[in-house]
Parts: structure tokens; C-alpha cells; sequence
């Protein structure tokens, strides 16, 4: 998927929270109806097969619950991209990525092959369709997680190129898979946040601590002669940066990629570097952008919804842009498109009691006009209003009703745009004060019973407050896009 990913590390964060937050996009003329939903054991299937690319994998026993964020539309595959389980470990698969020819003639991809006359299929290998799935029932640390699909990816392999997020509440860890059946990891180190476009993203990696403690790295078990055999390290000091021997430079990146990292390093660190000018340090097409960095304050859920809602807002390349000179407008691929289909944020709380630690933050459709909005994640339910996704249009559920806000708020801009800042503010803060209270609930309630009944009091009562604010709004979007119809006609009835 076409999709952007922040990562924030506990000690970058304001309360000690490990937080992974990513955009889930269809690619583009595509629009995909999600639903966010448990999952119980025994829900899984003894032997899972893929609907994309026909591979059969055996699942092992000991699953956990977990959330998830499947295709609310059944028939191209789960896709559960996004959720915590009962042990407290958050994932989010996948962000699409780049590679080049070099690595892909190397290892290449494992591409589904159908039958054909008398030659069987031969299934492929796994893909964003299903690492979810195959991983987050199964892990209890997101070390474990890196482990987990470390080796799937070596013994089945994969038929795309992808990032994905693993986080518990002390530590963040992303993986890249390099080729078919190769992959890297990195953990996030706790003083930064990291941001990720459709782009390979990691630009240092220490190989001596990868074959050696694993502290901070980890990789497939034959990358280091993978790499001498295929001489991918373009490094002229002998420090190997991934970014240059596994990923992309391409003109496409300095238009849909490099443009988003900008924006996102710029927003936590206008002061730390110059953005633009003759003299930036880094500009919208720079390829050496960081991968991480030390914010010059901590970060908030509102300000990862803030960046992943993007469409350049205050530079010259907003689409929405109105004044001044617009020949840059709309130049650079917007964060907060029109065909986001989801955002989920998911935190983990060091100062709460570990069944309600984890705090999953929630938004449908495009982000520069919706709203999120926090659940606990530690639940045998989810709300119907988010659960009930439909394939056909209906304002009974938060997908579709978001899904209209954004197409009419888009088409009357300025006049809407006050009404979602509002929406989105009210939403924020009355979900805050109703998860402050069940904390405080929660905190003094010493039957586990009654503590697991409160936090799906609590989804409840979050999912209610949503309804009737994004029908408010839905209302009044509607309200300022039939005021512009064409038709209209200034003079009433005598």
C-alpha cells in the first residue's frame, strides 16, 4: 500500500509512550472500505493460505487476541494491517517500499505463477495481505516480532517490498525486507522519532552488531555475503548505508517520497536545520534526508494525526493553496490524501496498569479532514459504529460517514474548513476526558471482571460522543457544499 509511517521512541514522546502511527492508502483511482475489529484464537485456521499468492503456511499454537483493521469487503484477503494484541505488542503492516535492479536481480521477488496446460501453479510468497496475520497472534515483544517474520521471509519470501513497525512498551524495532527473501531491522532508539514515506528508509546499520549482540540491529542470516557476492555496498568509507545499496534514488522519490519526510522532519525540527531557501540544509527532493532524529520538543498523538494529515499546508506546494504565487501548488504527493483509508496510532502507556496500557487512536479516510479518536486496545469488542463497516454507502458507520465529510469538505474548502477544525478538536478532547476518567475508574477497580467491562464501557461511550459529533459535522459540511451548488439562486419566494 501507499502509506506513511511515524515512529516515536518513549523517550521522544510526552508520557513515556512508545507510539508507531501509520496511513494505510490504496493505490491510486482505489478507495478500500476497513473495519476495526478483534480477533480471538479461535478465529485462526490451523494452515493459512493466502488469496493473493497461494501460499500455505501452518500456524502455530498459543495465538493471542488481537485488533485489527481488515478489508471490511471480503475477497482479496484479510489485510489486517494494523492492531495490539493481549500481550501488549502493536504492528503495523506494511509500508511499501522501494528497492532497485541490483538487489531485485539478486534475489528477486517470489511472484504467485498460475497454472498453465500441464504445469501446476506455484504459490508466492507472503505479502501485506498477510503479515499481520501470520505474526502479531504469536509474539510477546516486538523484538519477538522482527524474529518472527525474519524467518518467515527467509523460508517463503516475498512478492513486494516492504517496512513494518513492531512495538512494546519499552521499545519500537522496524524491519525492511531487501529482494525476495532478505530483510534488516533496526530499533528505534528511545530519544527519536523516525519517519517513513514509500520509501527504504534506514541510512546506517552496523553489521558487527547484527552478527553479534543484536542490541540495536538484526538481519537475514546470510546478508553479509549477500552483500560482498552482489557488490551492493556503494559506500566509500566501508559504512554501509542501506538507503544507497538496497533502496531508490528516482526522480518518482523526489516527487512522492522525499517530499513527505520533509515536511515531517521540518515540522519537529524547524530549527535544528534550514528547510528551505538557496541555502537548506535539506530541501523536498534531498535523497540524504534523516531517517530519525532528536525532536526539539516532545511529541504528542496530535502531533503524529498533525503530520499524517498533511498536504503541505503553509509551504507553496498545498493543493488548497489560495494566494500568492501558486505555480508550485500541488507539485509534491500530499500525506493526507484523498485516499487514505485509515490511520491507526498505537500507544503504549508506561503509567497505567498493563491491561489497559495500550490505547489504539483510530481515524477513516482522508486525514486532512477527519478526526481520530483513542480505544482501548485490551478488549473482547469493538464498537459497532467502527466494526460495522459496510460495502455499500451508509452514514451508520465512521468509515463512510468520514468518507462523505472529506469528498464535500474538499469541494467547499474554505467555507468547510472551520467546521472540521472544530469537529476535530471536540472529538480530541472529549475522547481525552472520557479516557482520563475510566483511567481513573480503572486505576481504583479491583475485580478484573468489572475492569474489562469498563473498558468496553469506555469504547462505548467514546464510539456514542463520534457518532453524534461527525453527524454534526457531516451535517454541516453538507450544509456549505449545497449552499455553492450551481444552481443556486440568490432570491427567495415572495
Amino acid at each position: 500500500m501507499a502509506c506513511t509511517t511515524i515512529l516515536v521512541g518513549k523517550a521522544a514522546s510526552y508520557d513515556g509512550s512508545t507510539m508507531i502511527a501509520r496511513n494505510d492508502d490504496s493505490g491510486s483511482g482505489h478507495f478500500t472500505a476497513k473495519k476495526f475489529t478483534v480477533i480471538h484464537p479461535e478465529d485462526l485456521p490451523k494452515t493459512y493460505r493466502s488469496v493473493l499468492s497461494h501460499v500455505e503456511i501452518p500456524l502455530p499454537e498459543g495465538a493471542l487476541r488481537f485488533t485489527a483493521m481488515p478489508n471490511a469487503v471480503e475477497g482479496k484477503g484479510i489485510w489486517a494491517a494494523s492492531g495490539v494484541n493481549a500481550a501488549n505488542v502493536g504492528m503495523t503492516a506494511t509500508e511499501t517500499i522501494t528497492s532497485n535492479p541490483r538487489v531485485l536481480g539478486a534475489d528477486p521477488l517470489v511472484e504467485y505463477q498460475p497454472a498453465k496446460g500441464e504445469k501446476p501453479e506455484v504459490p508466492g510468497g507472503i505479502g501485506e495481505e498477510d503479515i499481520v496475520y501470520l505474526v502479531l497472534p504469536y509474539i510477546h515483544s516486538a523484538r519477538e516480532g522482527v524474529m518472527r517474520l525474519g524467518s518467515l521471509l527467509e523460508q517463503y519470501g516475498t512478492y513486494e517490498m516492504n517496512g513494518i513497525a513492531f512495538q512494546d512498551v519499552n521499545e519500537i524495532w522496524w524491519l525492511e525486507t531487501i529482494g525476495g527473501h532478505h530483510w534488516i531491522a533496526r530499533r528505534v532508539p528511545d530519544d527519536v522519532y523516525v519517519v517513513m514515506p514509500n520509501q527504504l528508509g534506514i541510512d546506517t546499520f552496523d553489521l558487527e552488531d547484527a552478527f553479534g549482540a543484536q542490541e540495536n540491529y538484526l538481519c537475514s542470516a546470510d546478508l553479509r555475503e549477500f552483500i560482498a557476492k552482489n557488490h551492493l555496498d556503494l559506500s566509500l568509507d566501508g559504512a554501509l548505508n542501506p538507503r544507497d545499496a538496497f533502496g531508490s534514488h528516482d526522480d518518482a522519490d523526489h516527487v512522492y517520497n522525499t517530499p513527505r519526510a520533509w515536511y515531517m522532519l521540518r515540522y519537529l525540527n524547524p530549527r535544528t536545520w534550514v528547510w528551505e531557501g538557496a541555502d537548506a540544509d535539506y530541501t523536498p527532493m534531498s535523497d540524504d534526508l534523516p531517517w530519525c532524529m532528536v525532536p526539539e520538543r516532545k511529541v504528542t498523538p496530535e502531533d503524529i494525526k498533525y503530520m499524517l494529515s498533511s498536504h503541505y499546508q503553509g509551504t507553496p506546494y498545498d493543493p488548497y493553496l489560495s494566494y500568492g504565487d501558486k505555480s508550485a501548488k500541488g507539485a509534491y504527493r500530499s500525506i493526507g490524501i484523498n485516499r487514505n483509508d485509515f490511520m491507526a496510532l498505537l500507544q503504549m502507556r508506561p503509567d497505567q496498569p498493563e491491561e489497559s496500557r495500550a490505547v489504539e487512536w483510530v481515524a477513516y479516510a482522508s486525514n486532512a479532514f477527519n478526526t481520530m479518536v483513542p480505544f482501548y486496545a485490551n478488549v473482547e469488542r469493538t464498537p459497532e459504529y467502527l466494526a460495522n463497516t459496510t460495502g455499500t454507502v451508509s452514514t451508520d458507520n465512521f468509515y463512510w460517514t468520514s468518507r462523505l465529510i472529506a469528498a464535500m469538505a474538499d469541494a467547499s474548502y474554505n467555507k468547510s474548513l472551520f467546521h472540521l477544525e472544530r469537529y476535530e478538536e471536540a472529538v480530541l478532547s472529549a475522547a481525552r476526558a472520557l479516557v482520563n476518567g475510566y483511567d481513573a475508574k480503572l486505576a481504583v477497580e479491583p475485580d478484573a471482571a468489572r475492569r474489562a467491562a469498563l473498558r468496553e464501557e469506555a469504547n462505548t461511550a467514546i464510539a456514542a460522543m463520534l457518532q453524534e459529533k461527525a453527524a454534526d459535522t457531516l451535517d454541516k459540511v453538507l450544509f456549505e457544499l449545497s449552499s455553492q451548488m450551481k444552481n443556486a439562486y440568490s432570491r427567495s419566494d415572495a
